[in-house]
This record gives structure tokens, C-alpha cells and sequence, in this order.
């Protein structure tokens, strides 16, 4: 007996659902103290090196606080690390001849008060390039208790909505669908939504 319309949407439904895992959980805290504790280093050590307090270091390991990618940028230099190996699992593989694939709705969350950044490539190690799919959930500048400044360039690219990129330097940029923007990282820096629904881009930092 052949099968049914019906039969065969099943068995479509279920190989996508197998070619699509959803994102494994991740604790950017847990990774962390792990890479601390590898180096037998202490709170107050990894302090001294990255210039943040032994009591923030504590709330990033119990994720009591989502770091901005400027603190994540420090606990890099702080550990004497590559940045990408704070998001990486011990799967990365660090061959010439790799790929990654990132399906839809997949990678590794970040998030902070106004940024919802899911890392895209996350099990890869030493990337030249750190691509995030970002929701933009900021409304306004007063969002922000600091503008971003780290060292590097990124490019940012409107998947949805609109957008108000403000830098030092320049007056805002207002980006809708489409619209995109290059800069030198070490400019001052913030983006927040102006549509009535929150943004979403592409948003790819030098690591």
C-alpha cells in the first residue's frame, strides 16, 4: 500500500526536526571558571589582568551578570586566550580544511540588557571574525550605562526593522532593511531599535 499525503509529511517533518537541533545549553560563566580554574587562577588574578573586579568576575561565573562583548574582549586578554575560545566547545576544531554550519534558530546565546546576540559558528576556535545574529532590544541611547569601545572593526547589516547607530565622531545613522555599516570599533559606540518591533541584524566583529 502506498503512502498517504499524510504519511509522508510525517516522515518530512520528523528528518527536519533530526536536521535541526536546537541550541545546546551554554553558560558563558561555567566556561569561565573552567578556563580560570585550568590555569590555577583566582578571582583576584584574573582581576589584576583584566582591570574588572573580583566581585563582577563572581557574578559573570554565576551568571548574575550577561557581560557586554567589550568585557568579554578583556576576560580574552585577561586568561591569554583567543575570544572565540570562551564560546567554543571542546568539539571546535582548529584543522585548515573546516566549515561550520549554523541552522536557523541555532547558536549560542549572549545576552545583555539591550542586546540579545546569538554566536553564530560558536564550536569553531580561532576565528578571525566573531558573526552574531543580534536582536536589537534597546529604544534609546539612555538605554546604554556606557557606549562600546574595544579594539578591532565590525560590520552591521538590517535583517529586520530599523535601527539608530550612534558613534562618536559622526552623526546617528538610521538603517532600515538592507541598509548596513562599517566601522572601527575603537570609536565609541551604541544601536538601538526605532521600529515599533525590535530589530534583528547581522552584526560580525574582527576577534
Amino acid at each position: 500500500m502506498s503512502p498517504t499525503s499524510e504519511d509522508k509529511l510525517d516522515v518530512l517533518s520528523s528528518v527536519r526536526t533530526q536536521k535541526r537541533p536546537r541550541s545546546e545549553g551554554f553558560h558563558l560563566g561555567e566556561r569561565l571558571r573552567h578556563l580560570r580554574r585550568e590555569r590555577g587562577m583566582t578571582l583576584e588574578d584574573v582581576g589584576r589582568r583584566t582591570g574588572l573586579a573580583a566581585s563582577t568576575l563572581s557574578k559573570i561565573e554565576n551568571d548574575q551578570m550577561s557581560p557586554t562583548f567589550d568585557v568579554v574582549q578583556k576576560l580574552a586578554v585577561g586568561l591569554d586566550i583567543d575570544i572565540t575560545e570562551l564560546f567554543a566547545s571542546n568539539s571546535g576544531q582548529d584543522a585548515a580544511g573546516r566549515r561550520s554550519v549554523t541552522l536557523s534558530g541555532t547558536g549560542r546565546l549572549m545576552e545583555t540588557e539591550v542586546y540579545r546576540h546569538r554566536l553564530i559558528a560558536a564550536e569553531l576556535k580561532n576565528k578571525k571574525i566573531l558573526p552574531f545574529v543580534t536582536t536589537i532590544k534597546a529604544r534609546s541611547a539612555e538605554d546604554f550605562k556606557t557606549w562600546s569601545q574595544h579594539s578591532g572593526e565590525e560590520f552591521l547589516y538590517v535583517l529586520k526593522g530599523e535601527i539608530c547607530f550612534q558613534t562618536e565622531h559622526y552623526e546617528p545613522a538610521i538603517l532600515g532593511v538592507g541598509d548596513s555599516i562599517y566601522i572601527n570599533s575603537n570609536m565609541e559606540h551604541a544601536c538601538y531599535s526605532t521600529s515599533e518591533e525590535d530589530a534583528v541584524v547581522l552584526w560580525v566583529n574582527t576577534a
